[in-house]
């Protein structure tokens, strides 16, 4: 039996799948505002395990599944012998049996990492602290409903440089994206995965996308108010986006906080691609689950 695709950072995708998968998710997206569907996995189950909260990745999953066809089984951890202290690996070979693929979100990448060094099923990164290449999935798909061609086109993404920046840096990279981070000391990416500045409005000047998430994510609960000391001068604002390109788009993966990251008026301006880009999670997750599974 052929070694099953896992997405877990998202760099296991080739150029040439990624762009292939945008193209379908594009596909996908048009066929259902026209009515029209895709049995690419019929009969197939897939297992939404998650350890975390969600909203967009959780339901966006489950109406993915359910329209290609699949049924989708929703799990928590606490509900499997998991929560009692059954190893990773042996939940992931007994998953395996039952299962045609397993979405997992989790507060370890080890943890993901470890299911699917046993698991005979493809398993997906729905987030981990490190890693979300689902979003970046649909985000690349926001920009080329947007641009066209990615090729060239230049995001800003200010903030914390967290799992959101890191995948986008990983994923767009590699399909000529070119990613500037701008945050504060401390707040960066590791080296080599974009360039990054302290200056937000340097990153800013030009771009052709502005993107910022949350400063507080899950787990930084204890360290909030410095977060948001630290943070402060990086909010995604009007300034930024006059400094942006005429044509700039605003990003943002949800859930927003207006007034914090960023404005009210930039979340909800004419500039705003924020709601597509929450839809595309589901047309973009389509795609990647008609990849691994048809």
């Amino acid at each position: 039996m052929a070694e099953p695709l896992h997405i877990l950072t998202g760099s296991e995708l080739s150029p040439d799948q990624v762009a292939g998968l945008l193209d379908r998710a594009i596909e996908l997206k048009r066929g259902r505002q026209a009515g029209e569907g895709s049995t690419a996995i019929t009969g197939k189950t897939v297992a939404l395990l998650f350890e975390r909260p969600s909203t967009r990745t959780r339901v966006s999953f489950q109406v993915g599944v359910t329209e290609l066809g699949g049924d989708p089984l929703s799990l928590r951890a606490d509900e499997l012998q998991l929560g009692r202290g059954e190893s990773v690996a042996d939940t992931a070979r007994v998953l395996s049996r039952y299962l045609h693929a397993i979405v997992i979100r989790s507060s370890s990448q080890e943890r993901v990492k470890e299911l699917a060094a046993a698991s005979e099923v493809p398993v997906v990164n729905a987030l981990t602290p490190l890693h979300h290449p689902c979003q970046a999935l649909a985000d690349l798909m926001t920009l080329r409903e947007r641009f066209d061609d990615l090729q060239g086109l230049r995001l800003a993404y200010v903030g914390d440089g967290n799992n959101v920046a890191r995948s986008l840096a990983l994923v767009g990279g590699a399909v000529g994206l070119e990613v500037v981070i701008a945050a504060p000391e401390g707040y960066r990416l590791e080296d080599g995965l974009a360039a990054q500045t302290g200056d937000p409005l340097e990153a800013a000047a030009e771009a052709d996308a502005l993107y910022t998430d949350v400063w507080v994510s899950m787990g930084d609960e204890e360290a909030a108010d410095q977060r948001r000391r630290d943070l402060a001068p990086f909010q995604l604002n009007e300034d930024l986006v006059a400094a942006a390109s005429d044509r700039a788009i605003v990003l943002h993966c949800l859930p927003a906080h207006p007034g914090e990251e960023i404005t009210e008026g930039v979340l909800y301006g004419e500039r705003s691609a924020v709601w597509d880009q929450a839809e595309n999670r589901l047309h973009a997750q389509k795609a990647l689950l008609e990849l691994l599974l048809s």
